[in-house]
C-alpha cells in the first residue's frame, strides 16, 4: 500500500494521476496508523517551508513522518522539508537531514523562480535513478533549494549548483516534480515504488 501524506500541497492530485498511470492505486491521508503501516510514503509538498511544516503539525504528522523506516519520497517542498531548516521564513523543518535550505541567488539571465526544465547530473549511484539518461529532463518550479553534501544523489545547476535529489537512509527527495515530467518523471516514480531502495 502507498500513502500520500495529505498535507495540503497543491501537486496532490497530479502526483496521484501519475501514480494511477502506472497502475498504482494510492491513500490519500492524515491518519497515522495508515501512514505507518504503508510499505511506501509519499510526502508531497508546494508553496512555503513554514506553511508546509504548519499543516504537518496541525494533523499531528511531524513525529509520524520522522518516525518513519519505510522507503518515503519527498517532492519539491516535501524534499526542503527533511532538512534541518529553511532560510524560508528561516522556519525549522524535519531534521532528517543535515543543512539548510536557502533563497536561490538571482544574476544576469537568471530568474528566481526558477521554473523550467533541467537535466541532472548522478553524484553517486542510486536505484532511483535507475535508467534514467544523462540527457533526461526534468520539471522544476521552486525559489530555495537544498545545498549539496554527502546526502547529494544527483545535482542540478540555476544560477548555481544545488541537490536535486538526495537520500538518507530510507529518506528519499527530488526537488523538481516527477509528475509533471513526463517519461523520465514516470521513471523516478515507477524506481521509487519498485526498487529496493
Amino acid at each position: 500500500m502507498l500513502a500520500i501524506v495529505d498535507s495540503g500541497g497543491a501537486n496532490i492530485a497530479s502526483v496521484r494521476f501519475a501514480l494511477a498511470r502506472l497502475g498504482v492505486e494510492s491513500v490519500l491521508t492524515t491518519d497515522l496508523a495508515t501512514i505507518r503501516s504503508a510499505e511506501r510514503v509519499i510526502l508531497p509538498g508546494v508553496g512555503s517551508a513554514a506553511e508546509g511544516m504548519r499543516r504537518l503539525q496541525e494533523r499531528g504528522l511531524v513525529d509520524t513522518v520522522r518516525s518513519l523506516t519505510q522507503p518515503t519520497l519527498g517532492i519539491c517542498l516535501g524534499m526542503q522539508l527533511l532538512f534541518d531548516g529553511s532560510e524560508e521564513g528561516p522556519t525549522e523543518t524535519l531534521g532528517l537531514i543535515a543543512g539548510r535550505v536557502s533563497l536561490l541567488p538571482a544574476s544576469s539571465g537568471v530568474r528566481v523562480p526558477h521554473m523550467g526544465w533541467n537535466t541532472i547530473e548522478a553524484a553517486t549511484q542510486s536505484a532511483l535513478l535507475e535508467g534514467i539518461d544523462a540527457t533526461a529532463r526534468f520539471y522544476f518550479v521552486h525559489s530555495f533549494a537544498a545545498p549539496t553534501g554527502p546526502f547529494t544523489v544527483a545535482t542540478t545547476t540555476h544560477g548555481t549548483g544545488f541537490s536535486a535529489v538526495v537520500r538518507r537512509d530510507n529518506f528519499h527527495g527530488v526537488q523538481f516534480h516527477p509528475e509533471r515530467s513526463g517519461t523520465a518523471g514516470a521513471c523516478i516514480l515507477k524506481n521509487f515504488l519498485e526498487a529496493k531502495l
